[in-house]
């Protein structure tokens, strides 16, 4: 989602906005969900943004239905102009979904998605979005289904890349409501929201891929 490295794509591409890091970090992001989702089933994705993770990723794994989302309306109508070059038959259309809005995510996913996938969000974005996100994944997952987040971190006893704490600063200084989110944050929301960290997986570019899998209620 980091909307400040898209370019939009003019000509023939119309909609279609381009993401570099997407080219980047796909293949070990896809590394990660090919251990971690069920060998079928329906994966949202929120804050899918320009949408080539998602083309990319249903490619990958043609037994998944993707659902993608975004609460922008440039990022829907990119992610509809990458579903219609691709035609990928698991690709859904795209919905309008905003993480940080009350209530309970879009009909469409609601008692029917294997797992949530998010990428590139909780940083670029206040913290209400990600308390959003815990909150609508708890209300769509099953017990043990996958809510994964990749991104960057800060973690308590582990340093901060340079790269990072300058990528952080840089945040907030567009907006103090950004910026990287303590692991330790991470993990006391999902508690509320009855998931527990099952995974934390190191990735390229010194981001985290984390997983929090719904813990049975009883």
């Amino acid at each position: 989602m980091q909307r400040s490295t898209m370019d939009n794509l003019s000509g023939e591409a119309g909609a279609k906005r381009h993401a570099p890091a997407t080219a980047r970090n796909r293949e070990a992001i896809a590394d990660v969900l090919a251990a971690q989702l069920p060998e079928k089933g329906m994966v949202l994705e929120v804050a899918s943004g320009s949408g080539e993770h998602a083309i990319y990723f249903a490619a990958k794994f043609p037994q998944i239905q993707w659902q993608p989302s975004d609460r922008e309306e440039d990022a829907l109508a990119s992610i509809a102009a990458y579903r219609a070059e691709a035609g990928l038959d698991n690709v859904l259309e795209p919905i309008l979904l905003d993480a940080s809005a009350p209530g309970q995510p879009a009909e469409q996913v609601d008692a029917m998605t294997d797992a949530v996938l998010c990428i590139n969000m909780a940083h670029i974005s206040p913290w209400e979005a990600t308390i959003g996100l815990f909150a609508k994944a708890a209300a769509c997952l099953g017990a043990g289904a996958p809510l994964i987040l990749y991104g960057p971190y800060l973690e308590a006893g582990v340093e901060t890349a340079p790269s990072n704490l300058q990528f952080d600063a840089s945040l907030k200084a567009r907006d103090p409501r950004w910026g990287l989110r303590d692991l330790a944050d991470m993990d006391a929301l999902a508690a509320d929201n009855h998931f527990k960290r099952s995974a934390r997986i190191a990735m390229p570019a010194n981001n985290l891929a984390l997983v929090y899998r719904k813990a049975k209620i009883s």
